[in-house]
């Protein structure tokens, strides 16, 4: 019988990267329903330092495949890895960061394994009802209680659509960066550590990579961010975004976007928050001019705190806001700016 709740976790540079730790969290939050071990797949060359650490962020066992091929990322040596464990270890259930690397590997394993696969999902929970699982059972799963259900954006955002994947196993899933808690890093957690061999041919790897060269201009990571202050649309223009900063600034926060402002060339992609940018769970997210497209909306509606400011009284996004101020951003921000500088310099003197 299939066991387990798996992750694969990405590493670059000899690095755990977070989406790993996230997805390791929400296993074991599956855990407490499906009662599976959760188990961390970690690739790579010479990265047995970041076992102890996914162990500590919640793993029961880390499958370690090490191995020069593995250094840096291939898409046929992680290919040919990651399906020799799900043939020879039989998982329940198998994640993926919905990264570059994920969005490669994932179908690639689940069409040679032959088996389904949900992209970009956004939540991620076992069936519980009583109608879930006569559902799932009727559709040709063995045990419904065993059945994940996977939600995610459909229709261009306009509805959230759940899927399951009854009859084959493992139950596949591609989790989006910043979607997912981590939990809390525990040092005294002890786990099983599992060195997988795979028989790799010189065939297998059928690039070569010349040269490894790492982007000069780093690029803005959102989904680590604490607190955020976001533009849309209804900030006017490029101009508009000197208002955003000017408020960032005085809050020690980062600038963020909708869909709309990239779209027009106000502001880079990486600043982008919704569906088809970063998903964030700041403790603090304004959204300044922004209407509350479902599809953005799906990126921050888990931050901690939502302020809106919008002069539509009936913006959607006033629907996932903590609170709302009916205004023009251009008269509210360059206020709240001038106030929250006036504020610190109070502090300081103090």
């Amino acid at each position: 019988m299939s066991k387990g709740i798996y992750v694969v976790v990405e590493q670059r540079s000899g690095k755990v990267q977070n989406v790993g730790l996230e997805l390791i969290g929400e296993a074991t939050r599956l855990k407490a329903d499906l009662k599976d071990d959760v188990v961390a797949v970690l690739l790579g060359h010479e990265i047995g330092g970041e076992v102890e650490k996914l162990i500590q962020y919640g793993a029961d066992k880390v499958v370690v495949i090490d191995h020069p091929m593995l250094k840096e990322f291939a898409t046929e040596p992680y290919t040919k890895a990651i399906t020799k464990v799900i043939k020879d270890l039989d998982p329940e259930i198998m994640l993926f960061g919905a990264s570059s690397i994920g969005r490669d590997v994932a179908p690639r394993v689940a069409s040679r394994v032959r088996t389904g696969l949900v992209a970009d999902c956004t939540g991620l929970r076992m069936a519980k009802t009583e109608e879930e699982i006569e559902k799932e059972e009727a559709m040709g799963c063995v045990d419904g209680k065993r059945a994940l259900l996977m939600t995610r954006p459909a229709f261009g955002g306009n509805i959230m659509a759940t899927l399951m994947c009854p009859r084959t196993k493992p139950q596949m899933a591609t989790v989006r960066p910043g979607v997912m808690k981590k939990v809390e890093r525990d040092a005294s957690r002890k786990g099983e550590v599992i060195n997988f061999t795979v028989d790799f041919t010189d065939a297998d790897m059928n690039i070569e990579i010349l040269e490894v060269v790492k982007e000069a201009k780093k690029s803005v990571d959102l989904t680590e961010a604490k607190l955020i202050v976001s533009g849309g649309r209804g900030i006017g223009g490029p101009e508009g975004f000197n208002m955003i900063k000017d408020v960032a600034n005085a809050l020690g926060a980062e600038v963020g976007s909708s869909r709309a402002c990239v779209d027009a060339g106000w502001i880079e992609k990486d600043r982008q928050v919704g569906q088809t940018g970063k998903t964030v769970r700041p403790e603090l997210y304004m959204a300044c001019g922004i209407s509350g497209a479902i599809q953005h909306v799906a990126g921050m509606e888990h931050s901690e705190l939502v302020i809106s400011i919008n002069k539509n009284d009936t913006a959607a996004i006033f629907e996932v806001s903590d609170l709302g101020i009916v205004g023009d951003v251009k008269v509210i921000l360059p206020k709240l700016a001038e106030a929250l500088r006036k504020y610190k310099e109070a502090k300081a003197q103090q």
